[in-house]
């Protein structure tokens, strides 16, 4: 009986976690262009729900897509 109480709560903690969205790191949006753009839109609407950090990471591969660091550059 000891042991099945934590296990019952470690189901129900991991259970209640769901699904966590993917990291949209630079790398990942720079690959992704529709994504940033849809990103910049909802930064422009509402920075404060959206958070600064996604924000810079968002702006931060534009840029680099912008100038040049994109992948389907690399394979040529």
């Amino acid at each position: 009986m000891n042991k099945v109480l934590p296990l019952m709560m470690m189901a129900a903690t991991l259970t209640a976690c769901g699904q966590s969205q993917p990291s949209e790191t630079v790398d990942y949006l720079v690959a992704h262009p529709d994504r940033i753009k849809e990103l910049q839109r909802q930064c422009k609407e509402d920075r404060a729900k959206v958070g600064d950090e996604l924000c810079a990471r968002t702006a931060e591969a534009a840029n680099r897509r912008f100038f040049g660091d994109r992948p389907e550059q690399k394979s040529k």
